[in-house]
């Protein structure tokens, strides 16, 4: 889950504040620059290839969330994380958000930015591209902007770090750790295929089997000065590395 502020601050082009909920036991590699695009930064997930976030310094960005009330994943469709891949890379047939086939892969929703803007894509219940305008919008497995209380929640932290502080991202990272689901928003109508996962969670999941598998936050100033942060945790939610790391886009 996720919330994105996209050309809604006068230093920040571009921040995004997200929790990776996944199965502990899915191989990932943490987050760095990719040896076959050193460009590009961000995790890796080592079972189907690809990636659920990065940057590249060619001035890209994008972000995919799994989409629920459409059964399990079908396991002849390609992965989700290679069309991250392709976006961030800008090679492949998926590389162009505005022509890709998204019709080839399991339900998703995605955020893409780049120099032309930022779009919402998403292939449920028909593949659709939406151009995002400035503001501050959330998502999770739902629809874009669908009330949850999670994501009501973690679009007000990322707000109220806009209005009254908007200096080091790293302050983001601390209203992804809230386990405390709030008394407001309305409650997901559909369940996730994970049985792991109930119908509503917290923004951080603390679960041995399917959970919080790593915090990331990503700011752009309107230089294209970025950073770019990873804080990564256990099957028990105990914290189990950081990474921070710098990059530049074209302004």
């Amino acid at each position: 889950m996720l919330a994105f502020a996209w050309d809604a601050h006068p230093r920040w082009a571009l921040v995004m504040a997200g929790n990776r909920d996944e199965l502990h036991d899915r191989p990932a590699a943490a987050l760095g620059r990719w040896p076959q695009a050193a460009h590009v930064i961000g995790g890796r997930d080592l079972q189907s290839g690809g990636s659920w976030l990065g940057v590249s310094e060619e001035g890209r960005f994008a972000v995919v969330t799994n989409l629920r009330g459409y059964g399990p994943p079908a396991p002849g469709r390609a992965s989700r994380g290679a069309l991250v891949a392709d976006l961030l890379t800008g090679t492949g047939r998926h590389a162009d958000a505005r022509t890709a086939d998204l019709a080839a892969f399991n339900p998703f929703n995605l955020i893409v930015a780049d120099r032309q803007g930022a779009l919402f894509l998403t292939n449920r219940p028909a593949p659709d591209r939406a151009r995002l305008g400035p503001g501050l919008y959330g998502l999770s497995n739902g629809a874009l902007d669908e009330p949850w209380p999670k994501t009501v929640q973690l679009k007000a932290a990322l707000l109220d770090w806009l209005l009254t502080d908007a200096g080091d991202p790293a302050a983001l990272l601390d209203p992804l750790r809230q386990e405390q689901l709030p008394d407001f928003g309305q409650a997901p109508a559909i369940p996730s295929e994970i049985a792991q996962e109930p119908r509503q969670s917290p923004v951080f999941i603390r679960n041995p089997v399917y959970g919080t598998r790593c915090s990331s936050v990503v700011a752009i100033d309107r230089a294209g000065k970025g950073t770019i942060i990873e804080r990564r945790f256990t099957p028990d939610g105990a914290p189990a590395g950081e990474t921070r790391l710098a990059f530049t886009c074209p302004a």
